[in-house]
Parts: C-alpha cells; structure tokens; sequence
C-alpha cells in the first residue's frame, strides 16, 4: 500500500466517522429534548400530588378497608392449615364470617385470586390449599 492508498483510506475511515458523529449528535439532541419533557412532567406530576394532599382531609382515625382485613384473615388461615383443603363457606365458618350466599361468593373470588396469584392451588372442584 502506497501513501496515496493509505491517505485515501484516512479519508474514506474519516468521512465515515464524521457521519457518525452527526447521526448521534442527532440522536443525542433528540435525547435531551425527550429527557426535558418527561422531567417537566415528573414536576407536573409532583405538583399535583402536592396539591391534593393539602386539599384533600386528613383521615387520622381511617381503618383499613373490611376487604384487605377478610382477605388477611383468609391468607392467614391458610398459613395455620397449609395441609388442608378449604372450601369457602368452610373457612367462614372457621373465621366466623357471615355464611350467606352473597358473602360466600365474594370469598370464592378471593380464593381464585389467589390462586392465579400463585399462592393457593386448585385440587379439587370448589376446593382450595396452601401451595406448597
């Protein structure tokens, strides 16, 4: 390779990398420019989140909703009997809870729930245990 071949080269390599630079200088610019949107939304976000905690009322004597307590007890309940097989109406028997048909179905759709959560299996119809 003569020096008229390596310098053609150089300028081939050069061209090449000037190119480059500018597509990521592009790149770069349109970076920035989605980097100052999705800041500016992160304050606008703040900003709200600030003002409907002064707006809204202070709750200091709240409860936790009756749904997160029954859901508890169920879960617990499978934690004291991981063995057994459960069917609804048994575990409101077993926790106390109202045995009327309405009642009962809320805790049916708990217990899939749960199941398609991973936590409870499936082994038999209307039938529910602790995964092991």
């Amino acid at each position: 390779m003569n020096i008229t071949e390596l310098l053609a080269d150089l300028q081939a390599q050069h061209d090449e990398t000037t190119v480059r630079a500018g597509e990521l200088r592009g790149q770069t610019e349109h970076l920035t420019a989605a980097l100052a949107e999705t800041e500016a939304r992160l304050q606008d976000l703040a900003t709200t989140r600030k003002i409907i905690a002064e707006l809204a009322p202070a709750r200091e004597d709240s409860e936790p909703p009756e749904t997160n307590t029954a859901c508890q007890a169920i879960v617990n309940a499978f934690n004291q009997y991981p063995d057994q097989e459960f069917r609804a109406r048994e575990l409101h028997e077993l926790l106390g809870m109202p045995t009327d048909e309405a009642a009962v179905n809320v805790t049916r759709a708990r217990l899939g729930r749960l199941t398609r959560q991973g936590f409870l299996t499936h082994p038999g119809r209307g039938r529910y245990q602790k995964r092991t």
